[in-house]
């Protein structure tokens, strides 16, 4: 395609996805709407997302297994599945979200019971991650004093980011297999790391993934005893360039595109073992503290 492209609403979902693949294509972009600059940024990420979408090998899981993503309808969890897609490691590769059959709801625990029978019965559970997260939307955004707590708000980032995984957890884990490397993560974040917190303020953000920090090292410890090659961790994908960052993606950070962070956490995932049960770990593999 010659010239150059112009797209209206380059921030929504389908106009993202034209742009990106666009974008990849080579083409020249036009943009119009609101915070032109982040999007034009966002796209120049997305032109090398080609190359990072390539063949990903999982070589020390067992063949033919069964692998699962809740919150496939996201940035992270789209690209990890396309990522698996494109492995010949899984048998099976399942995405959860709320507009996928059967669909999966965090605030209802029926909806990720199901979906987790659903996925079992077409194999064996090797790789699930949990790729669900919430920091911000049109009514809450992220505190920056303790002026800003809010009861209902900080009882939602915990229903959405600890409560809704630990229930997660609680009907996929006595699912895994008792032998043979079997991984749950999650998705965590850096800042939900006590002994690194330098800076303050997100106080709904980092107590709820402190939270979910104590559920999967609580649940790795009950796993060992049921699957000793099983491994139940939580991982930090860095900045990404998702709608969830987007408002808060500084210069200055080194933000990945969601292909990019998808391979880089199945390349942590692949290289863990045993040992790495009830582990936290970044995208580059490196523990991160408590």
């Amino acid at each position: 395609m010659s010239g150059k492209v112009l797209i209206y609403g380059r921030g929504g979902g389908i106009g993202s996805f034209v742009a990106s693949n666009l974008a990849q294509n080579g083409d020249g972009l036009g943009f119009t709407g609101r915070d032109e600059h982040k999007l034009k940024a966002v796209t120049e990420m997305s032109k090398s997302s080609t190359e990072a979408t390539s063949i990903v090998d999982l070589g020390s899981f067992p063949k033919a297994g069964v692998a699962m993503i809740f919150g496939a309808g996201g940035g992270i969890g789209g690209a990890l599945v396309e990522a698996l897609s494109s492995s010949d490691s899984f048998g099976h590769v399942i995405g959860f979200s709320r507009k996928t059959s059967p669909s999966i709801d965090l605030m209802d625990e029926a909806s990720l019971e199901h979906a987790a029978t659903f996925a079992a019965e077409m194999g064996e559970l090797r790789l699930v991650i949990d790729a669900t997260g919430f920091l911000h939307d049109d009514r809450q955004r992220p505190e920056k004093s303790w002026r800003q707590l809010d009861a209902g708000n900080l009882a939602r980032s915990f229903a959405l980011n600890a409560i809704g995984p630990a229930l997660i957890m609680k009907h996929v884990l006595p699912l895994l297999p008792r032998s043979g490397k079997a991984v749950f993560a999650t998705l965590s974040a850096r800042v939900g790391s006590i002994g690194d917190n330098r800076l303050g303020g997100w106080y709904s953000y980092r107590a709820s993934k402190a939270a979910l920090n104590q559920l999967v090292r609580t649940a790795a410890v009950e796993l060992a005893r049921r699957s000793p090659e099983g491994i139940c961790i939580a991982l930090h994908p860095g900045t990404v360039a998702t709608a969830l960052s987007a408002p808060f993606s500084a210069t200055e950070l080194d933000v990945h595109t969601p292909a990019e962070a998808s391979r880089q956490l199945l390349a942590v995932v692949d290289k863990l073992t045993d040992e790495s049960n009830g582990g936290f770990f970044d995208w580059r593999g490196q523990p991160v503290p408590w």
